[in-house]
């Protein structure tokens, strides 16, 4: 499938309501709460260029959008959706790349966290370089908790006072993506040498 992710832009705001509907039913299919947004909210990020749309023909594949909490001292991508038909294609991390690209340049210095139960976005958030934390780590502003209030498990947020629930707390650690590539290209350079050793051995082969 050719399927197109990029910053949203205003030609995309007729998607709003579709977008919402759409993480309406993804909340439900799981189970937990992904905060029932409005319309008027989601066209009001796109308006900010503070999302990202999936595209493939003209028709909506998948969404994510940014939420800053605390005087925009912590950024985190929010509502990642993917419509039914684009699943098991990868999809999901394009997005989750993209947010995070346009989270950077937007937001540059801020602190990248999230929160799920999903363990599709946890494998996609540690391999774009988020790491496990605790609930401390993250923004103690009260309207993102509030978020929280239309997930079945908030009950057992509330009862260990935000301490810690059935959510893994994930916080985007630049220096761990660094050393990953560092890593990678020391191994490529080792392969490179291998090869490099190999050829210079078989033409002295071939001169004896």
């Amino acid at each position: 499938m050719n399927v197109d992710v990029q910053y949203a832009t205003i030609e995309h705001i007729k998607f709003a309501q579709e977008i919402c509907d759409l993480i309406e039913s993804a909340a439900k299919a799981r189970g937990t709460g992904i905060a029932k947004r409005e319309p008027e909210y989601i066209r009001s990020k796109i308006e900010a260029q503070q999302a990202v749309i999936a595209t493939c023909a003209g028709e909506l594949a998948g969404f994510c959008y940014i939420e800053t909490w605390q005087n925009k001292e912590y950024v985190a991508n929010s509502g990642l959706v993917v419509s039914p038909k684009f699943r098991n294609i990868g999809l999901a991390k394009r997005i989750k790349q993209k947010i995070l690209e346009l989270s950077q340049e937007k937001f540059p210095g801020t602190r990248l966290f999230g929160i799920t139960t999903s363990l599709a976005v946890l494998k996609i958030n540690y391999e774009l370089g988020y790491r496990p934390v605790t609930f401390s780590e993250l923004t103690t502003d009260d309207a993102f908790w509030k978020g929280c209030r239309s997930c079945p498990n908030h009950d057992i947020l509330e009862r260990n006072n935000r301490a810690n629930c059935l959510c893994t707390g994930m916080l985007y650690d630049d220096s761990s993506k660094k050393k990953e590539a560092e890593k990678q290209k020391g191994a490529i350079a080792k392969r490179f040498q291998r090869l490099t050793n190999f050829k210079n051995k078989r033409k002295l082969n071939k001169k004896k």
